[in-house]
């Protein structure tokens, strides 16, 4: 009969920080590893786990059992946790003799303590063990003196919520998830002046417990060492880890909205710069999803936390598949159909010569 605990690390931090970049990077070194993973998105579109299956690491659906990965793509998974996480962990734990580890990617928006606590539950606590929290952090965020980066859409929900006087709920997310880090990744750190980054560190560890560890990295690039096997078994210390939502009953989590967009046929420069309008005239704190530029063979992926954007060729286009570009739009106050017709009257204004 096995009785091996499956150690687990919970990966946590704030929308664009770069968690699935560090997770793809993990499961492509996983050194022999039989590494199980569970994704928890905000979005329709099944965005981080497409991303993941393309990245040659054998999470596709026909893979192995040791790279199967599962998705849930049902918000936020600290408030859904009793509906389809047991589940999961329930297949899981029926083949932890498969499975040496097991990484659970949280939603940006999730608060990982309510997390940590499901392994309290009997039926889990006989199968895993919380090995670690690993919260990452997006360093030229922080270094621009705030956690994310669209500041003003943060202010601007702040200033809607008549309980808060100087933090917002954006705030309190931040920073719970740093309460409750075994491990905090310093991420994106090429390019930013080591007294900024030194100044960064000073203002995560404001947040942290005392001892935890600050590792600085770049693109994900971190040894799977320093990772995992911490064996904190943090489910037995969670509940002295103080947060700003310890006394409530529920989170709520309506003030945040993810919808789905359809684009037009564009290059990717009008592309980016019609994002980057619309961030500025909607709440929307995280955009990410799939691009089909005209006359390109490589689908396009775009990301952006803000006004910040990203964009790279990940892999070809499937003959099976057709060629979409689909965005996940996630924010407050978002209206589908308004921003749809923003999105559709910009892309198909005429090109400035």
């Amino acid at each position: 009969m096995q009785t091996r605990k499956i150690p687990a690390t919970i990966v946590t931090g704030f929308l664009g920080s770069g968690k699935t970049t560090l997770l793809r990077q993990l499961l492509q070194n996983a050194q022999g590893r039989r590494i199980a993973v569970i994704v928890n998105e905000f979005g329709e579109l099944g965005i981080d786990g497409e991303l993941l299956r393309g990245c040659g690491i054998g999470c596709d659906d026909s893979g192995a059992p040791d790279g199967q990965l599962f998705e849930l793509a049902n918000g936020c998974l600290c408030c859904t946790v009793q509906e389809e996480f047991a589940p999961v962990m329930e297949q899981l734990a029926a083949r932890r003799d498969q499975i040496d580890h097991l990484v659970i990617e949280t939603s940006g928006l999730a608060l990982p303590k309510p997390l940590v606590q499901a392994f309290q539950w009997p039926a889990l606590r006989n199968a895993f063990t919380v090995d670690a929290v690993i919260t990452v952090v997006d360093a030229p965020a922080v270094a621009a003196g705030r956690f994310a980066d669209n500041p003003v859409a943060v202010d601007a929900q702040r200033r809607a919520d008549d309980n808060l006087d100087h933090d917002s709920p954006l705030a309190e997310l931040f920073e719970d998830q740093l309460a409750t880090a075994d491990l905090v990744v310093v991420h994106k750190t090429d390019g930013v002046d080591e007294a900024v980054l030194a100044d960064v560190e000073a203002a995560i560890r404001r947040e942290t417990a005392p001892g935890v560890k600050l590792v600085r990295a770049q693109h994900g690039q971190i040894d799977l060492a320093v990772l995992l096997g911490l064996e904190r078994a943090v489910e037995d210390t969670i509940d002295q880890r103080k947060t700003h939502h310890d006394d409530e009953e529920d989170h709520d989590h309506d003030a945040f909205d993810s919808v789905a967009v359809s684009l037009s046929p564009t290059g990717r420069e009008p592309l980016l710069a019609a994002l980057r309008d619309l961030v500025r005239r909607h709440e929307i704190y995280r955009a990410k999803g799939f691009v089909a530029l005209p006359g390109a063979s490589m689908r396009l992926v775009v990301q952006g936390v803000g006004a910040r954007f990203d964009s790279y060729f990940d892999r070809p286009w499937r003959s099976d598949e057709a060629r979409q570009s689909r965005l996940v739009l996630i924010g407050a106050g978002l209206e589908a159909a308004r921003l749809q017709a923003e999105l559709d009257s910009a892309l198909a204004a005429p090109a400035l010569a």
